[in-house]
């Protein structure tokens, strides 16, 4: 599971977050999709965003336009699984003994979870609270995640379709495509975060990037022991 964070309970802070966003999406037309330049201490990445995730992909280009995310840390490294980063707490973060990914804007973000988006390797992603205290499964307003993942065979994910349809009604189940089979079969993910979590754009190159902060060495809380920072701008 990816970490719970604190809940934010800023209602107004939501209310004027949802106006923003609304408003920028409404500015947005075309199926042209953004580009963000993801620079890191151990190398570039460049994602693209999906439009059909509009809350996600505004909220994510006005973080990168006020520099949000500049010098702040990717905290959460497994390898096999993801990285994480996105928490403004991680910027002057030098006491190793306090734990991250607690740290936000102040707002979470509405659910955008398309099931034609699936958490491939190299899928972008929001971090968000469990469902306990967040049934919804709102977003994080700024923590984000990268998949690195494994592959998957056929079988495996049968397996899985099953466990997380038992019990669902048809119109809820889950049903893997042909072609996500395949992807997951050949570019590996993480299909068990299917349908739990937003995933709201794809690494389009530096995915060798990704494999070596996946990699890095980490302490028991799983931040890596040499820092890896990020700083963003939009490409396009």
């Amino acid at each position: 599971m990816l970490p719970q964070l604190s809940l934010h309970k800023l209602l107004f802070a939501g209310l004027l977050f949802a106006a923003t966003v609304t408003a920028s999406a409404q500015k947005t037309t075309g199926t042209k999709r953004h580009l963000v330049e993801i620079n890191t201490t151990a190398g570039r990445m460049v994602v693209e965003l999906y439009n059909e995730t509009p809350l996600h992909r505004d909220n994510f280009l006005k973080l990168v336009r006020e520099h949000y995310y500049d010098s702040t840390l990717f905290h959460r490294v497994i390898p096999g699984f993801m990285i994480q980063g996105g928490d403004p707490d991680s910027r002057k973060a030098e006491d190793r003994s306090v734990p991250l990914g607690q740290g936000g804007p102040g707002y979470t973000i509405p659910a955008e979870i398309i099931p034609s988006l699936i958490h491939r390797n190299g899928a972008l992603a929001a971090a968000r609270q469990g469902d306990d205290v967040n049934p919804g499964k709102r977003s994080s307003g700024s923590q984000f995640y990268i998949v690195q993942g494994r592959t998957w065979r056929p079988a495996d994910l049968e397996k899985l379709e099953a466990r997380v349809n038992e019990g669902l009604p048809d119109s809820l189940a889950m049903h893997y495509t042909p072609d996500q089979i395949q992807t997951y079969w050949t570019a590996g993910g993480a299909p068990h975060l299917d349908g739990g979590y937003t995933v709201f754009g794809q690494v389009l190159d530096g995915i060798e990037v990704l494999d070596l902060i996946a990699n890095q060495p980490c302490d028991g809380m799983d931040r890596p022991l040499a820092d890896v920072r990020m700083w963003m701008r939009v490409l396009q």
